[in-house]
């Protein structure tokens, strides 16, 4: 058994609420609040100390829809053929429409609202009339040819296409977010058969320059001094492709600055799942993760690693079981959620060798 990582790390619970839906963080201190067909955006603090009751603004939506909240209280949808922007009374503002999603009627990933809310930042699909300069072979829908997707950079109020760029994918699944200060978009896109493609983009007046991206890495987070936290997943696509790693690229210079072979964290290398990477303040990163001890049942943990070097700190020791799924609340505590209940935790310490003191 690798024992790297295995110091206990307390917790504090600070609350727990009782909650309808889906729960992730959402810019403004805010939560978004997802249940079938509709999308609620509470006040955190309000949400989080009991009163659900009363949302700053909701949406009804469909499954194929996928949503983000805009500051001023309205909301970017991604639709199966189309993004457009409502305002605060439902009201549309504008609809882009472009080509029909391949694969399935349904948006592949949610629109990135920039922090000042002037900005969104969206993957859309092209059809390719010409079968010869189609993307790739594509049989799953024979009338339709392809190109690689479109990352486009629009004009918050007006829809307007302020910049585009082709992206080296055919994503079936996208994620995208902006740098804290608005200084950087960056987009991973998964490709059937060619794992995720992450890229990095410094919108300015001449359009949508990349600065800088990597393979196989998709989109985790971000950490202090312009940096990109990014997260690999053993898929088994390429020969030796078996590795679970995190990377921390800098945006300026695109290079990689430091990276933690997750298989240090596991019981059993072969078997272990590590879900995601959150970063929880300036300091420090928390990775859920399932793990099989002793040829057992598996078992949920948490480790806390060190936001500079990606070094293991310890496991979180938590009073109740928590599972895989983790939001982090931007101000060094996070939430986890059991059925409908969602638990508040903030570390009960951090002077440890690894984070130093606070």
């Amino acid at each position: 058994m690798n024992t790297t990582g295995d110091e206990r790390i307390g917790v504090v619970a600070l609350g727990t609420t009782r909650t309808r839906g889906a729960v992730r963080a959402a810019a403004g201190a805010r939560l978004l609040v997802r249940t079938p067909g509709l999308v609620e955006v509470h006040d955190r603090e309000e949400f989080l100390a009991g009163r659900t009751a009363s949302a700053s603004a909701a949406l009804r939506t469909t499954d194929q829809e996928r949503v983000a909240p805009t500051p001023g209280g309205g909301f970017v949808v991604a639709g199966p053929a189309s993004v457009r922007a409502l305002d605060r009374d439902g009201g549309t503002l504008w609809e882009l429409p472009h080509d029909p999603w391949h694969g399935a009627a349904r948006a592949r990933s949610v629109p990135a609202v920039s922090p000042d809310g002037r900005r969104v930042g969206v993957v859309v699909p092209v059809l390719e009339p010409d079968e010869a300069k189609a993307a790739l072979v594509y049989d799953a829908e024979p009338d339709r040819n392809y190109t690689w997707d479109d990352l486009l950079l629009l004009d918050a109020a007006t829809g307007e296409v302020l910049g585009r760029r082709q992206v080296r994918s055919l994503a079936s699944a996208a994620v995208q977010s902006w740098s804290p200060d608005g200084g950087a978009l960056v987009v991973s896109c998964w490709t059937a058969w060619q794992s995720w493609s992450t890229w990095w983009a410094q919108p300015c007046a001449d359009g949508l320059p990349i600065l800088g991206g990597t393979w196989m890495h998709a989109l985790a987070g971000f950490l202090p001094g312009s940096r990109v936290l990014t997260q690999r997943y053993a898929e088994y696509v390429f020969p030796a492709d078996d590795r679970d790693e995190l990377g921390a690229y800098d945006l300026g210079s695109g290079d990689q600055v430091a990276a933690l072979d997750l298989a240090e964290l596991a019981v059993d290398p072969e078997d272990d799942e590590f879900f995601s990477a959150e970063v929880l303040d300036a300091h420090h990163v928390l990775v859920p993760g399932r793990v099989h001890p002793d040829g057992g049942p598996p078992r949920m943990r948490h480790w806390l690693l060190n936001a500079d070097t990606l070094r293991p700190i310890g496991r979180l020791d938590y009073p109740v079981p928590v599972g895989e799924e983790v939001t982090a609340l931007d101000d060094g505590t996070w939430l986890t959620q059991d059925g409908d209940r969602l638990h508040r935790w903030g570390l009960a310490r951090t002077n440890t060798p690894e984070s130093g003191a606070r």
